[in-house]
């Protein structure tokens, strides 16, 4: 086995933009909270949805906030998206020279697996990770680890994260694997650096740079990756 791949899924495949923005919209207005600017909307794409939801109501309106926001989401919004240049050709070509690659993200499977699917890039995947409807292990490092046990790598293979929050990186750090951080998605550079990342990526093709000049076994002696600028 390869170098295992673990990709987070909005904000890093897709630009879900469209439809978060107008499933919270479709929430808060049932709430009666005023719609923030779309723009400050963009730091809650990637998060788990219910800490994205403590901004805007009190803890115990909470549930019912994820709900009225699934109410849109899981019937358009969800749709209401975009496959990021350069994604597919990334992964037919990580696929075709042997990585093993899977989806990790805080979004719901049942969710995930209908986007990867409607933009033909399931394929790819080994398996989709995500969380439950009921929150059940929706912190990025649960996701991962779900993932692994699944895949069962050998101990001596390397395991990457991808992804463009600090949630991707602060997981795989969690969980030993190593990170890119991208940065065509929603985190900053500053953020994915101050979070630890192992490299940095602005587009899939240096993801793809920096997975061919990593070793396909244990990494514990790179001291000093490479990071593209």
């Amino acid at each position: 086995m390869k170098t295992i791949c673990l990709f987070d899924l909005d904000g890093t495949l897709t630009d879900p933009f469209e439809g978060i923005s107008k499933a919270f919209a479709y929430s808060l207005d049932y709430f009666g909270v005023p719609m923030p600017e779309p723009e400050s909307l963009k730091k809650y794409i990637g998060p788990p949805l219910r800490e994205s939801f403590t901004d805007f109501v009190p803890h115990e309106s909470i549930e019912d906030a994820v709900a009225k926001f699934r109410e849109y989401y899981a019937t358009t919004g969800l749709l209401e998206n975009r496959l990021y240049d350069g994604i597919a050709e990334l992964l037919l070509k990580l696929k075709t020279e042997g990585f093993t690659l899977a989806v990790a993200t805080s979004k719901v499977m049942e969710y995930a697996g209908i986007i990867i699917n409607h933009f033909g890039i399931g394929e790819y995947f080994d398996y989709i990770a995500g969380c439950e409807l009921d929150g059940t292990r929706s912190a990025k490092s649960e996701v991962i680890e779900h993932a692994l046990d699944v895949l069962k790598p050998d101990n001596n293979i390397t395991v990457v994260m991808i992804g463009d929050r600090k949630h991707d990186i602060v997981g795989a750090k969690a969980m030993g694997a190593l990170s890119i951080g991208i940065t065509w998605g929603y985190g900053t550079r500053e953020e994915l650096t101050e979070a630890g990342a192992t490299w940095i990526a602005n587009t899939p093709e240096e993801v793809y740079e920096v997975l061919n000049t990593t070793p396909h076994h244990n990494t514990s002696t790179i001291t000093q990756p490479p990071c593209h600028n």
